[in-house]
């Protein structure tokens, strides 16, 4: 089972995207699986993947000082979702974004591109 995040594409410096991410889940027997704390993630190309931001069910959120006050973290636990609303863009935000249960626990996805240029 895999959360699939989509919402990436090229951007310059100073723009913004959001991403979005279905946390529906169902269990062997067909149930749906209840997610506590979600979070985005990323890799920089040559680097390891790091947690960018979570959020709890009760919408407690973090996040990494480098996107503090530019990144807000959001969910709808009504539709299942998760968001990522990205402000501010800088080149250093450019890698694949990811999301997952936060620790991540889910099969990884492929993620979605996000780049941002000069």
């Amino acid at each position: 089972v895999q959360l699939q995040a989509s919402g990436g594409g090229s951007v310059q410096a100073g723009g913004s995207l959001k991403l979005s991410c279905e946390t529906l889940l169902r269990g062997a027997s067909g149930s749906i699986l209840f997610i506590d704390t979600m979070g985005w993630y990323r890799q920089a190309p040559g680097k390891s993947r790091e947690l960018v931001a979570h959020i709890t069910r009760g919408g407690q959120r973090n996040y990494i000082d480098s996107v503090q006050g530019r990144f807000t973290i959001s969910r709808d636990n009504v539709k299942r979702m998760v968001y990522l609303q990205m402000n501010d863009l800088r080149p250093e935000d450019t890698g694949v974004y990811y999301c997952n249960t936060s620790p991540p626990e889910k099969a990884w996805s492929q993620g979605t591109q996000v780049t941002v240029s000069s």
